[in-house]
Order: structure tokens, then sequence, then C-alpha cells
């Protein structure tokens, strides 16, 4: 499915729905943090999701880590929590989503690297090299606030 971010952008169509998502900033002993690349975008991402039900906002996270990187993490801390009306995903079935995302910080704890067809690449990149990196400034940010030792964050 062709899906399109639009972030602060007035000619943004206006949202039909609302979902519960969550993503995870996952790093790996050397501090790298793991991103995938996006089939539908192009973009680097951290890996992320829909929450289904039944599931918890954690166990959501590490279902999407798994489904789209191949590793099994634990959860560490939150994040922050993201639901800013400006940033919808319009899919090419009308769907125009405002999505409710809680951001987590995991741990690997196993699993190993894959690609999953939500992607192109599956990598470790560097803190210093992600400004170089195409990547959705709402991607940005919550890597900023991962990085930020204080409280988590509400947007």
């Amino acid at each position: 499915m062709v899906r399109i971010d639009y972030y602060n952008d007035p000619q943004a169509p206006a949202a039909n729905s609302l979902v519960v998502g969550s993503s995870a900033v996952v790093s790996d002993g050397e501090g790298r943090i793991l991103l995938q690349k996006r089939s539908d975008s192009g973009n680097w991402a951290l890996p992320g999701g829909s929450m289904d039900i039944g599931e918890t906002i954690a166990q959501s996270a590490i279902r999407e880590v798994k489904e789209e990187t191949g590793f099994d993490i634990q959860i560490d801390r939150i994040v922050g929590i993201y639901s800013d009306p400006g940033h919808v995903f319009a899919y090419d079935n009308g769907e125009v989503r405002q999505e409710f995302s809680i951001c987590l910080a995991g741990t690997i704890v196993g699993g190993k690297l894959q690609v999953s067809h939500e992607s192109t690449a599956v990598q470790f990149f560097n803190v210093p090299d992600l400004p170089d990196l195409q990547i959705h400034d709402s991607i940005r940010i919550r890597i900023r606030d991962y990085l930020d030792t204080k409280p988590p964050v509400l947007r």
C-alpha cells in the first residue's frame, strides 16, 4: 500500500481515522541506532506500526521490531508520546490517518538482522551520520528525544 507522510503541510488531506501505534529506538552495544529503509517512501525510519487489539503498547513495539528487523528486544523506557494532528499519513485506499504513537527505547536480547517486506534495508547508524540520511522530520524528533536524557515528552 502506498503511503504519503504529511507534516504541517497546508495541502494535507484531513484525517479520517485515528490509530494507536508504537515505534522503538533500538541501539546496539556501540550506541548506533537501528533504522529500516521503508519500501513505501524510501525514508529511513524507526521500526514501528499499529498496535493490535489484545496487546500492550510494549508488546506492539516488540512485535513490530521483530517483524521489521528480525531482532528481539526488551523495552527500557518511554521516549515520548506523539499525537500531532499536523502529521497525517494518506494511504492509497483513501484512509488519512492521524497516528497516536508512543515511542519506546529498547535493547536487543536476541534474533538476527533481517529485511522485511516493509523495507529495502535494515542497518545500524552512528548518531553523527544521521543528519545525512533521508529521514522524515517526525522520526528525527523521536531520535532527538531519545538522545535527550530528560523525562519522556508529550508532542
